[in-house]
C-alpha cells in the first residue's frame, strides 16, 4: 500500500513539475511598492533663474548646502495611488534624485511616464523635464546642477524624449549625423558612430532620430536595454538612439562604464512614472542585435 501511494505521489509530482515548465517565467521585477523600499533619495537645490553652475551662496555669500540624502519629510518623490496602481509622484520644486540601492549591469529596463501640472523655476518658461540616468556611480551631485552621481541619461523632455546627455564626465559613441554650424547631432540608425561627451571634442548631446511620445499626455512607455558596453534608448516600442562604447573620463584616461544605480530625476517639473520593471540579459536580444553591425 505504502508503495502504491508513494509511486503515485511521484507520478502526480511528476506531472505538476511538467505542467509548470509551460506556464510563463517571471522574468520581469518591479522596482517600484508603496514604499520606495528599493530606492534611496538625494535632493539638492531649488534652483533659480540665472543658475551658473557653481554652489549657492546665501545673502552673505556663504555657501549654501545641499539638502542631502534621504531627508526627514521630503515630499518631492512620493507614491500615490491611481485607480489601483502605484505611481512614484516626482512633484519638481527641488533637484535631485531617487536611486536604486542596487547596482544593475546587462539588463531591459520598462517604464511609463507622464507629465502632471506643475513647474518651478529655473525652468517655468521652458519645457517640461526629467530623465533616467543609467551606469550611475559614485556620490550626487557632481554635475552642473549639484543634483546628480556620474552616469549616462536618457532624457525624458517634452518633444525630446530618447535624447542623450552626459552626467558629470561620462562619454558615449552614438550612430549619429555630424553637428553643422549651431545644429545639434541627431541619431540616425544608419549612421557612423560619433563620440560625445568627455574626451569627445563634442559636448555630451545627442537628438533623438524621432518623437514617438503619446499624445495628449497619455502615459508613455519608455525602453532602456543595456548589454555591455551598449545602450538602446526606446520609446514606444520604437529605437531613437543607439549608442555604444560608454565611458567616463578623468585625467584624460577613460575607463569603462558598464554597470551602476539607476537614477529618475527631479528637475523643476511634476511627472508620475509607474510599471518600473526591470530584468537580466544573458546577451543583446537578437531583435535589436543587427543595430550594432
Amino acid at each position: 500500500m505504502k508503495t502504491k501511494l508513494s509511486l503515485g505521489f511521484i507520478a502526480l509530482l511528476l506531472t505538476c513539475l511538467g505542467l509548470a515548465s509551460f506556464l510563463p517565467k517571471k522574468e520581469w521585477t518591479p522596482l517600484l511598492d508603496k514604499d520606495l523600499s528599493q530606492w534611496e533619495t538625494y535632493l539638492s537645490y531649488r534652483h533659480k533663474v540665472g543658475y551658473n553652475g557653481k554652489v549657492p551662496v546665501d545673502a552673505q555669500g556663504k555657501e549654501i548646502a545641499p539638502i542631502g540624502y534621504n531627508p526627514n519629510g521630503q515630499t518631492v518623490f512620493t507614491v500615490v495611488e491611481e485607480n489601483g496602481e502605484a505611481l512614484l509622484k516626482v512633484s519638481g520644486e527641488v533637484y535631485g534624485c531617487v536611486y536604486t540601492e542596487q547596482e544593475y549591469e546587462n539588463y531591459h529596463l520598462k517604464l511609463k511616464y507622464k507629465w502632471g501640472q506643475n513647474k518651478f523655476d529655473p525652468r517655468k518658461n521652458l519645457l517640461k523635464d526629467s530623465g533616467v540616468l543609467y551606469h550611475s556611480i559614485g556620490k550626487a551631485g557632481v554635475d552642473y546642477w549639484r543634483a546628480w552621481m556620474l552616469s549616462q541619461e536618457f532624457q525624458i523632455m517634452e518633444g525630446h524624449t530618447g535624447d542623450y546627455w552626459t552626467i558629470a564626465n561620462t562619454a558615449m559613441d552614438i550612430r549619429a549625423f555630424l553637428p553643422e554650424g549651431m545644429m545639434n547631432s541627431v541619431a540616425g540608425h544608419q549612421q557612423p558612430f560619433l563620440s560625445f561627451g568627455a574626451g569627445s571634442g563634442r559636448d555630451g548631446f545627442c537628438l533623438r532620430s524621432a518623437d514617438h511620445e503619446s499624445k495628449n499626455n497619455d502615459w508613455t512607455e519608455i525602453e532602456l536595454i543595456c548589454y555591455g558596453d551598449k545602450s538602446l534608448h526606446i520609446v514606444n516600442g520604437q529605437v531613437v538612439m543607439v549608442l555604444q562604447n560608454s565611458r567616463y573620463v578623468e585625467n584624460g584616461k577613460a575607463t569603462p562604464l558598464t554597470k551602476g544605480k539607476l537614477q529618475i530625476q527631479s528637475e523643476a517639473a511634476e511627472v508620475y512614472y509607474k510599471d518600473i520593471l526591470i530584468k537580466p540579459l544573458t546577451e543583446m536580444p537578437k531583435k535589436y542585435a543587427a543595430y550594432f553591425n
